[in-house]
């Protein structure tokens, strides 16, 4: 595993990379400590599996910064880590590609159990984003106002998206609805595309606006159901 870690703290680079090693031993963790390195970093490694940026560096404006990462880096995940907990800084983040979001506050617990989500798939954003509680009136960052009756997804879809909205991986959505990956897979691109977002991310905080973060497990699962055929709703 290959990790990149771009922060112009060099004290929080060495604390982070300590916390990293229990990840597991066969780990190489790359510094950067301005956008600029980072960019010429991403050029030169074509094989990262994890990107961990703060979005404060020398050298551009953090949104283009993220911009160029992602637009480099399509396919690797983008982890933003950030003193700020600000809701439309993370919703920014979070348009702009963002697989996950961790504040500094958070401890190295949260930290790696954040950090495995993302690499299994699945996407973190702060706890108090995700509440159905905390995301609430009209936010430009946030899209448009959504609402379960007027947002054209099936009942599957919908029990899909409540399970996004938890963070779950396509794989763990699978088990829990007793469905195929490829199955999951197809809903994830048809709840993208009703949404109107471009990414999983996107998916995770349109669920806290239809107050489906909720759903418990056992709602969205279905005891004994036959697997679904690929394409089925």
């Amino acid at each position: 595993m290959k990790i990149l870690i771009a922060d112009d703290h060099e004290l929080f680079r060495d604390g982070l990379r300590l916390v990293l090693s229990d990840l597991g031993p066969d780990l190489t963790v790359i510094e950067a400590s301005s956008y600029d390195q980072t960019l010429e970093i991403t050029n030169q490694e074509d094989d990262l599996d994890l990107v961990l940026l703060d979005l404060v560096m020398p050298g551009m404006p953090w949104s283009e910064g993220l911009g160029a990462v992602k637009r480099r880096l399509p396919k690797v995940p983008v982890v933003i880590l950030s003193a700020s907990e600000d809701r439309r800084l993370v919703l920014e983040a979070v348009r702009l590609g963002a697989a996950g979001f961790i504040p500094k506050t958070s401890s190295s617990k949260v930290m790696l159990s954040a950090l495995r989500l993302v690499m299994s798939g699945g996407v973190y954003l702060p706890p108090a984003l995700i509440d159905e509680n905390a995301v609430t009136g009209r936010d430009a960052m946030a899209g448009p106002d959504l609402s379960l009756d007027a947002t054209p997804l099936t009942p599957r879809q919908r029990e899909v998206l409540a399970l996004l909205g938890q963070g779950k991986s396509n794989k763990e959505i699978a088990r829990i609805l007793n469905l195929s990956e490829g199955t999951v897979k197809l809903h994830v691109t048809a709840i993208l595309k009703a949404l109107n977002v471009s990414n999983r991310t996107g998916a995770v905080v349109a669920a806290s606006r239809l107050g489906l973060t909720s759903l418990e497990k056992a709602e969205a699962g279905k005891a004994g159901q036959a697997p679904e055929a690929v394409g089925s709703n």
